[in-house]
């Protein structure tokens, strides 16, 4: 089985700028998604330089009905992707009635496989770092820039928000969850 064991958290200013790698403009949209059980997502990333990179991939809980984590532990999903050409990805996207766009910037943080997600169009503002961990219980040394843990949140999943994006959330729930300086 494939995990993905993963922690995330909203971030607050542009200190993670110096941490950057690398970078890929992402569209994906979502197939299936149904009450933290199968997600079906489909993704097109486009490198600055390169070919394009196109994905399937289906997730779903660990182990049975999926529950949110305790804070401060990450969560713990069965990931399948698999490659698939460019266009089909193109016409599964126009098949899609829920997208989202993002950049992701790869970091060169310790402790796991971290990655910065700047949202665009109708869930900008939203910045999101994520690491990927190789055990849940993994201990991580969290930048000063993460301003508070999302972990199992699952309304801000990408697949929450390319359902019902910020932009639709009302003024009090979105000033109440961002940062001040987003």
């Amino acid at each position: 089985m494939a995990l993905e064991i993963e922690r995330r958290f909203l971030v607050s200013g542009d200190q993670w700028r110096s941490h950057v790698q690398g970078s890929r403009a992402i569209r994906q949209g979502y197939l299936a998604t149904g009450n933290g059980e199968l997600t079906l997502r489909v993704r097109l990333a486009r490198p600055p330089v390169g070919a394009m990179e196109a994905h399937l991939t289906l997730k779903l809980p660990a182990f049975g009905v999926a529950a949110e984590p305790p804070p401060g532990e990450a969560l713990t999903r069965q990931e399948y992707e698999y490659q698939i050409p460019a266009l089909d990805a193109e016409a599964l996207l126009e098949c899609s009635a829920h997208r989202l766009s993002k950049t992701r910037f790869d970091l060169d943080l310790p402790g796991g496989d971290w990655v910065l997600d700047v949202f665009e169009d109708v869930n900008a503002p939203l910045v999101v770092a994520e690491v990927e961990l190789e055990r849940a219980d993994q201990a991580v040394t969290i930048p000063a820039w993460c301003s508070r843990e999302i972990t199992g949140r699952r309304e801000l999943s990408n697949a929450a928000l390319a359902h019902r994006p910020l932009e639709v959330w009302p003024e009090d729930e979105r000033e109440a969850l961002l940062p001040r300086g987003c």
